[in-house]
């Protein structure tokens, strides 16, 4: 897991410069994104960290180079990670830890989201404040009554809310019964409708941006599917900057997914405590220091079994993006099928969802009949790819 904007402290990145070969990594992609990160990440104050234009690239270096540390070869975390999400910002780290984009394309998109949304957040004072406990249904009618946007529903009783700050004020006079409102140190107003205008700003780049396939499942901030088709991975990573991050129903499908371990890459901390509260059973760990990595070892060594088939190619299998039950939509062997056509959904009590074609090709076999429960991620198609 990889922490978002918020979870970083002055200093934290001193130690890990410590290991061979990390400054140097550190020290290229800072000069990828043209800010010194190093020196951010190790002698700047708080405040000068919270500037979102500096935090969010220095987020995704601090994940992306520590998770260097976690294996003997960087391509054994392939075979031995079951699952990859990120929460906000560090989405862009989970995408391009499973290869759907290179370190160095992470680097230009991150650098130019946090100027597009530091942008964002100068047209009007703006923030978020985190409301813990409280009834969910009465805090999201007071959320709407003061005019906030629940934008991070973080699950185990806690919501993030976003507005101006007389709303955030409004908030923290009158806030729900039995909750507390505690003013967040971020520059503005996230994965609200404030953020649109770096939204368009990231939508022209990534059209510009080649992507592959995740080789690890990717669970969405969106709504907690499980996704693997590159273009869709970098679509929402544009579109999650002005809506909510719904990492409660991302932690829903961790469970389903059946995972027993969870590592947090640095800035770690916010992730697992969520997780404890969230996924009891679950073991989890924060790699805050390099002290921390013979325990992330010994886990990695426990719980991460060994998958020598990687995720299958999207153009040749379409997988269920949630857990529930299947229904077909008149794909019949031997059917061709266009690339977006929907060919299945997946309903649960809570919801349905879609299950989509990334690719054209002709139906060869279903891998799950009509009527069976699927899990998150689970291969239920498989298709003849066909043309381009």
């Amino acid at each position: 897991m990889c922490p978002g904007q918020g979870s970083q402290k002055p200093g934290f990145l001193a130690p890990w410069l410590e290991i061979p070969g990390v400054r140097e990594r550190c020290e290229w992609l800072s000069a990828v994104a043209g800010i010194d990160l190093v020196a951010h990440g190790t002698t700047s104050d708080e405040a000068t960290i919270k500037d979102t234009a500096i935090a969010q690239p220095l987020l995704v270096m601090a994940g992306l180079v520590s998770m260097l540390t976690l294996f003997e070869h960087p391509a054994e975390g392939f075979r031995r990670v079951a699952a990859g999400a990120g929460h906000s910002v560090g989405e862009i780290t989970a995408a391009s830890a499973a290869g759907v984009i290179s370190a160095e394309q992470a680097m230009v998109f991150v650098r130019e989201r946090g100027k597009a949304m530091a942008a964002a957040s100068a047209v009007r004072p703006t923030g978020m404040s985190a409301v813990l406990g409280g009834d969910p249904e009465q805090v999201n009618t007071v959320l709407t009554g003061h005019g906030l946007t629940a934008a991070n529903a973080n699950g185990a009783g806690q919501v993030v809310a976003a507005g101006t700050m007389d709303q955030l004020a409004a908030l923290a006079e009158a806030p729900p019964q039995k909750a507390r409102v505690i003013p967040l140190s971020v520059a503005g107003a996230f994965h609200t409708e404030h953020m649109a205008p770096a939204v368009g700003t990231l939508d022209g780049l990534a059209r510009a941006i080649s992507v592959h396939d995740a080789r690890v499942p990717l669970v969405s901030n969106a709504d907690g599917q499980v996704i693997t088709n590159g273009r869709e991975v970098l679509s929402r990573l544009v579109s999650q900057v002005s809506n909510p991050v719904r990492w409660d129903l991302c932690m829903e499908t961790m469970v389903d997914l059946g995972i027993t371990g969870i590592i947090e890459v640095p800035p770690a901390g916010t992730l697992t405590n969520l997780a404890k509260r969230a996924m009891p059973g679950v073991q989890t760990l924060a790699l805050r220091t390099p002290d921390d990595l013979d325990k992330a070892h010994a886990m990695v060594a426990e719980h991460g079994e060994p998958r020598f088939t990687a995720v299958e190619p999207t153009w040749r299998m379409v997988i269920s993006p949630a857990k529930g039950t299947l229904t077909h939509h008149n794909s019949a062997v031997g059917t061709p099928v266009a690339a977006g056509d929907v060919i299945a959904t997946v309903a649960s009590l809570r919801d349905s969802y879609d299950v989509v074609a990334p690719h054209g090709g002709t139906v060869v076999e279903w891998l799950a009949e009509d009527g069976d429960p699927v899990s998150p991620g689970q291969p239920v198609l498989r298709l003849h790819p066909e043309g381009n």
